[in-house]
């Protein structure tokens, strides 16, 4: 559980930042937010996950 959840968050993070910057290409503010957003989300599970490693240690 714990290495492929670190990949999807890491995934997500990646692609949140792409969107971002599609987003600022285009003009298109909501796409823009949307990847900020999406980045925001992935960081705070990789914060979770190292809580967790944390505590297995």
């Amino acid at each position: 559980m714990g290495l492929d959840d670190k990949i999807e968050n890491k995934g997500e993070e990646v692609a949140g930042k792409a969107k971002e910057g599609l987003g600022k290409a285009t003009d298109d503010e909501q796409l823009e937010a949307e990847g900020k957003g999406d980045q925001a989300s992935g960081h705070i599970k990789q914060a979770g996950e190292k809580i967790k490693d944390v505590f297995k240690s």
